[in-house]
């Protein structure tokens, strides 16, 4: 069964899954994940990077909807936006119940997680 693409509906999960395919901006992610807001000179104090190596996976992270930028005075604030990890968490969840076996299982999509088989062996 070939795997689609996400519904039209649904945003594209792809820019999320690049982003996060990057240890610096994992460790990036990470350091937000409290709910605080970072300017990038904190951000890049404790590393060895520069501000602008910062910016730079900054900048991917907002594209893919991972954090949020805000100007206060002269500096830029990033805070994690958790709805686009969730998001792409979900498409993972839909495709992992696409690829169970077809054998007579019903599906159900729990609320909170992947879908579960129930009942339904083969025969």
């Amino acid at each position: 069964m070939p795997i689609s693409a996400p519904s039209p509906a649904a945003a594209d999960p792809a820019p999320v899954f690049a982003a996060l395919g990057d240890r610096t901006r994992l460790a990036l992610l990470s350091r937000l994940s409290d709910g605080g807001r970072r300017s990038i000179a904190h951000l890049s104090r404790d590393t060895s990077l520069t501000r602008q190596a910062v910016t730079k996976h900054l900048r991917v992270l907002e594209h893919a909807g991972l954090v949020e930028n805000s100007r206060v005075g002269r500096e830029s604030l990033f805070c994690f936006r958790p709805a686009a990890l969730g998001q792409a968490r979900s498409y993972l969840d839909e495709v992992s119940c696409r690829l169970r076996p077809r054998a007579r299982i019903h599906r159900v999509r729990a609320r909170s997680g992947p879908c579960v088989a129930l009942t339904g062996m083969l025969r």
